[in-house]
């Protein structure tokens, strides 16, 4: 059943049956570590590479609601021919520009609550992008990071309060540096675009290696009744995986810097060469206010959408429930029920 072109993965471990990317919190929760923890950190904090230019475009942070704009992009700048994930990843040549917003999610705290959610943002949806006109919103990344928080204020109506970047590589120091993640699977799963291949059913420690094959992963497939069967929610399918892996990685992290505190540094050293914040940023208070949230596990949305194609471009429209999921993430409704 294994293609001989896959690689091997990880020996199964036991354990609970659930599903389950790290995206940048993993840094900032783990930096709110014990009180020994805190000047290595800061330290650390203080070499991570600023965004300028979009803390202009930012919006005031005097509400109820404090937004994230969680960004992982694509960018192969440095990319290593003899890596093992270099075929599912590719080089600088295979992306038009310097980079573009392969991920894209939204991280609303309540600050009377401090209850959390997660919401993943289409990288199809079509979106009215400032200077550019109606387009996939992932082309706002394209003019760089302030078009794009301008696009998800302007387009979405939800305000952006602060700017959080990582790469692929990045993506990769950072499961390690938590050594990997538990990912569970009822049946064999593989994306043979990414290199993600699982011989059959259980529970396995990813790498990082592994996990970026699986968040990035648009051609899920499953094998039961002895065929492979496609999962064909293609982005959709992909940002919910994604949003599992958070909650998953968010907490391994916790748990992790909870029995050796002195690994928050760890993570914020291995991590934060690939990071990108936005100059009003202050990352250990962020991580202070994040921590019981995350514990508790954060809500998950995706946004109701729909396929349409527009001028020959397979594309996605908002849907029927959007306006009050948005509403909520603005900080003007009440949470929707949560999402199965």
């Amino acid at each position: 059943m294994q293609p001989a072109s896959l690689p091997p993965v990880p020996s199964p471990r036991r354990g609970p049956r659930r599903f389950g990317v790290t995206v940048v919190l993993t840094l900032a929760v783990a930096a709110a570590g014990t009180a020994g923890t805190l000047v290595s950190a800061r330290a650390a904090i203080d070499r991570v590479p600023r965004v300028e230019g979009v803390a202009e475009f930012l919006s005031p942070s005097d509400g109820t609601v404090e937004n994230f704009l969680l960004v992982g992009s694509d960018s192969r700048a440095g990319s290593d021919p003899n890596s093992p994930d270099f075929g599912g990843i590719g080089s600088e040549n295979d992306v038009s520009g310097p980079a573009r917003s392969d991920t894209m999610m939204v991280l609303r705290r309540d600050k009377v609550t401090g209850d959390a959610s997660l919401l993943s943002i289409p990288r199809d949806l079509w979106v009215d992008i400032p200077g550019r006109g109606d387009q996939r919103i992932n082309a706002a990344y394209n003019d760089g990071p302030a078009v794009l928080v301008q696009t998800v204020q302007s387009a979405l109506g939800i305000p952006v309060h602060h700017y959080v970047e990582i790469d692929f590589f990045g993506f990769k120091d950072l499961v390690d540096a938590i050594g990997g993640v538990e990912m569970c699977f009822w049946e064999p799963v593989r994306d043979t675009h990414t290199g993600l291949y699982v011989p059959e059913g259980g529970c396995y420690q990813f790498d990082g290696v592994q996990a970026l094959q699986y968040a990035r992963s648009r051609y899920f497939e499953t094998y039961r009744d002895g065929e492979w069967h496609v999962d064909g929610t293609a982005d959709i399918g992909r940002t919910r995986r994604q949003r599992e892996f958070v909650n998953l990685a968010l907490n391994t992290a916790l748990e992790r810097v909870k029995a050796d505190p002195f690994l928050a540094g760890d993570l914020l050293d291995s991590g934060g060469s690939a990071v990108r914040i936005d100059d009003e940023l202050d990352v250990l208070a962020a991580a202070s206010s994040l921590r019981t949230a995350v514990g508790a596990g954060l809500v998950s949305y995706a946004l109701p959408v729909y396929g349409d194609t527009i001028e020959g471009n397979a594309v996605l429209l908002l849907g029927d429930g959007a306006e009050s999921l948005l509403a909520y993430f603005a900080g003007d409704a009440p949470a929707p029920p949560p999402q199965q």
